[in-house]
C-alpha cells in the first residue's frame, strides 16, 4: 500500500483530497503546517482570518479523526518566514510586486514538506490544489495540466514544480468541479463542508501590504514625488510600497483626469503616473524560469501566457535569450505587466513553465 502525506489546511479542498486518497486505497496521513509564530496566529484571528489560524488545525484534526487516519503538525515557521514573508517584504521594498503563494509552494509545500515526507518513508505528498499531474510516455516527462474546473485553476501558482516534485505529488481534485467537492464533503459529514475559501494573503491582514512591510522590517516608507511620463513633478506620494502598477484608486492626487501608476523607481523614489494607454506593452522579459513540459526552448515557441492569476491566457511567442532570460512577445499589447509577478506559459491545457517578470 502506497503511503501519502496530505497537506491539510483545514479547508474543504484538502479534506476531500485526503478522503479520496483514503478511498482509493492509499495509506493516508494528514499534516498541517505551522507557518507562523503564536503571536502572528493570535493577530490573524483578531483580524478575522481563518487561514493558518488555530481553528484550522482543529478542523484538519477533526476531519482526520472522522476519516480514520493520523494527523500531525509540522513547524515550518522559520522556513516560511525566510522564504515567503521576508522575500515578500524585500521584493516590495525593491519596487516589485511578488506573489507569495508561488514562493510558499516553491519552498515550503513542495520542497520542505516533500523532503520531510520522504525522510519519513512516504511515497507521495498530496494537496487540494485544482490541477492535473500526469506522466507523458512520449516525452518521458511529468505534465502539469489545467483542471476540469477552469474557474478554480491553480496551475498559475504551481509552475515552479520540478520533474522530481511532480513524480511524488498527487492532485486528487483535478478532475472535479468545486460543487462536487463540497458535495462529497457534505455527504461525508465533514465539519468544513461549507467553510468559505480563503481569499487573502495569509500573513497580510486585510490586504494592508504596506502596514505589514513596515511592521515586519521595522522601516517607515519614505515619501517622494509623483511624476508625469515626461518627468514633471505632480505631487507627493506616501512611499513606493503603497503602490502597484495599474493602480488608480487611493493615489490621493487630483489631476483633472484619471491617473494610473505606470512605473516605480526605487533609486529616485518616484512613482510615475500616466494614462491608461501608458500601461500597455507588447513584450516582457522573465528570469528564474522553470520549464515543465519541455527540457529547453531551442527555438521560438507559440504559446499562450498570463501575467496574473486571474487573467485569461493571451497568445504569444516564447523565446530563450540566453543566460537564464526568456522573452515573451504578445500578439496584442497587455495591460499593467508588473515586475515581480509571475508569467506562466501554456500549450493548450499543458503548462510549459513559468518565471518571474523582470
Amino acid at each position: 500500500m502506497k503511503k501519502v502525506m496530505v497537506g491539510m489546511s483545514g479547508g474543504v479542498d484538502s479534506s476531500v483530497a485526503a478522503l479520496l486518497l483514503r478511498d482509493s486505497g492509499y495509506d493516508v496521513t494528514g499534516v498541517t503546517l505551522k507557518l507562523f509564530s503564536d503571536e502572528d496566529i493570535v493577530q490573524a484571528e483578531k483580524e478575522g482570518k481563518t487561514c493558518c489560524a488555530l481553528s484550522d488545525v482543529e478542523d484538519a484534526r477533526s476531519v482526520a479523526y472522522r476519516l480514520g487516519f493520523e494527523h500531525i503538525v509540522f513547524n515550518f515557521k522559520d522556513n516560511f518566514r525566510e522564504h515567503v514573508m521576508k522575500k515578500f517584504a524585500d521584493s516590495y521594498l525593491a519596487g516589485r510586486t511578488p506573489n507569495p503563494c508561488i514562493e510558499c509552494n516553491r519552498h515550503v509545500k513542495f520542497d520542505k514538506m516533500l523532503r520531510r515526507a520522504q525522510e519519513l518513508g512516504y511515497d507521495y505528498i498530496a494537496t487540494g490544489h485544482y490541477a492535473v499531474n500526469e506522466y507523458d510516455e512520449k516525452s518521458g516527462r511529468y505534465l502539469l495540466k489545467r483542471p476540469a474546473d477552469r474557474s478554480k485553476d491553480q496551475t498559475y501558482v504551481l509552475y515552479s514544480l520540478t520533474q522530481e516534485q511532480l513524480a511524488h505529488t498527487l492532485f486528487p481534485l483535478g478532475t472535479l468541479e468545486k460543487s462536487q467537492v463540497r458535495g462529497i464533503a457534505e455527504n461525508a459529514g465533514l465539519v468544513n463542508s461549507s467553510k468559505p475559501d480563503s481569499q487573502d494573503i495569509c500573513f497580510v491582514p486585510d490586504g494592508k501590504y504596506a502596514e505589514f512591510i513596515s511592521r515586519f522590517t521595522g522601516t517607515t516608507p519614505e515619501t517622494g514625488d509623483f511624476v508625469s511620463m515626461e518627468g514633471r513633478i505632480l505631487g507627493r506620494h506616501k512611499g513606493i510600497i503603497n503602490y502597484t502598477i495599474g493602480q488608480r484608486k487611493g493615489l490621493e492626487i487630483s489631476l483633472g483626469k484619471p491617473a494610473y501608476v505606470v512605473r516605480k523607481d526605487v533609486e529616485t523614489n518616484t512613482v510615475t503616473l500616466g494614462d491608461n494607454s501608458d500601461l500597455f506593452t507588447d513584450y516582457l522579459i522573465a528570469d528564474d524560469v522553470n520549464l515543465i513540459s519541455v527540457a529547453e526552448i531551442s527555438e521560438p515557441m507559440k504559446i499562450t501566457a498570463k501575467t496574473r492569476y486571474s487573467q485569461t491566457e493571451q497568445p504569444a511567442t516564447l523565446s530563450y535569450l540566453g543566460e537564464g532570460e526568456y522573452r515573451v512577445d504578445f500578439d496584442t499589447p497587455q495591460r499593467a505587466i508588473t515586475s515581480g509577478q509571475a508569467v506562466v506559459f501554456y500549450d493548450g491545457d499543458i503548462v510549459v513553465g513559468g518565471g518571474t517578470i523582470k
